[in-house]
Formats: C-alpha cells, sequence, structure tokens
C-alpha cells in the first residue's frame, strides 16, 4: 500500500498495440488524473541518474553507451531482443527499479486518481499489485491495422507482425475489472469512461468517509 495522507484510487491500464491507450490517458488527464506511464519510466530508471544504469552497463557492457554517456537503447535492443536470456538479465534489472521509481512518483502525486499505464501490466505481478482495479482498453484487429497503416506509418506487413507477436486481447480481457472497447467513436469511448470515472469517484468518497471514522 502507498503511503500518503490523501485517499487514493490506482488505475491499472494496459491493451495490445494500437488500442487506444494514449487516447484514453490524455482524457483522464483532462480529468484530474496523475499519468504513469512504465515505459518512461523504465528510461529514467536507465537514465545516466537512474538506479539501473551502472548496473545495466556492468551487465551488457560500455559498448551500449552513445557518446554523450547515456544508454543507446537501440545498441542494447540489438543484444536483448534476438536473446531471451539477455532480455531477461535486462528485465532483471530494470522492472526492480522501475517498480521503485513508480512507488515514489504514486507517492508524490498530488492527485486522487493515479492511472498508471503499462503494456506489461498483467504480467508483471508488482505493477498490478500496486492497482485497485484493471482496465483494459481493447480495439477491433481492423481497428488496429487502420491506425498503424494511417497513424503511425508501418507497412502492412509490420503491422500485421506487430499484432501478431501480442498476446491475444481476450486473454487481457479477461483479467480486467473493466473492459474498455475503442473500435473508432470518440463519443463512445468518451462516454465509457465518463461512466467508469463517475464510479471511481463514488469509491473515493466512500474512503473519505472511512477515513473519517
Amino acid at each position: 500500500m502507498i503511503e500518503r495522507d490523501a485517499p487514493l484510487y490506482i488505475i491499472g491500464l494496459t491493451g495490445n498495440i494500437a488500442t487506444g491507450k494514449s487516447t484514453v490517458l490524455a482524457y483522464l488527464a483532462g480529468k484530474g488524473a496523475h499519468i504513469i506511464d512504465a515505459d518512461k519510466m523504465a528510461h529514467r530508471a536507465m537514465a545516466p541518474d537512474g538506479p539501473a544504469y551502472e548496473k545495466v552497463i556492468a551487465a551488457f557492457g560500455p559498448d551500449i553507451l552513445a557518446p554523450s554517456g547515456e544508454i543507446d537503447r537501440e545498441r542494447l535492443g540489438a543484444i536483448v531482443f534476438r536473446d531471451p536470456v539477455a532480455l531477461q538479465r535486462l528485465e532483471a534489472i530494470v522492472h526492480p527499479a522501475t517498480f521503485e521509481l513508480t512507488r515514489w512518483d504514486i507517492a508524490e502525486a498530488e492527485a486522487e486518481v493515479v492511472v498508471l499505464e503499462a503494456i506489461k501490466l498483467l504480467e508483471s505481478g508488482r505493477m498490478k499489485s500496486l492497482s485497485d482495479e484493471i482496465w483494459v482498453i481493447t480495439a477491433s484487429p481492423e481497428a488496429q491495422f487502420e491506425r498503424l497503416i494511417n497513424r503511425r506509418g508501418s507497412t502492412e506487413q509490420d503491422a500485421r507482425m506487430r499484432m501478431a507477436a501480442q498476446p491475444p486481447q481476450a486473454e487481457k480481457a479477461a483479467q480486467a475489472d473493466h473492459v474498455l472497447v475503442n473500435d473508432g467513436q470518440l463519443e463512445a469511448l468518451h462516454a465509457q469512461l465518463d461512466a467508469l470515472w463517475q464510479n471511481v469517484q463514488e469509491k473515493l468518497n466512500a474512503r473519505r468517509l472511512a477515513a473519517q471514522h
């Protein structure tokens, strides 16, 4: 449990590629939620002043460094993404550091609602354990494909490969407290988010009342 004075509610958000996580995060930020992007936290963990920096260099050697002294993520990626053992070694260093940075960020957040977005939220027991409830955003394969082609500039082959590389959406949805469907109609997505946000506010009110007794 995160230690802080004000009531706190943490939403864990995840979903496959091109389902609209960024759209959801922007909308919830507009409602006053504090947003935490686990991928950006991992970047912070490996920054020169981050807790994983020295350990990553010790594990993979100085050749992964850019002239600036920062870890070159492309060089590191070329090593770990073709070697499952190396990837596990990297994750064993970076994940605990990312988790601790995330806990610190939550404790420092001024908002009562924190949204923790992580692509591997459900696979990471630590990150999942921080969440009061899990939201999974889904989209039809057609919508995912269209976004990858038209918004991200992927080739058709690359788009299909990226989609196929991820777990089935149904597996994530089965672990969710709430499933959001985002097939392209913003009004429909916002209506789902408004209803869930109202539900979260009611739970926060209940916590405030409980804290007074």
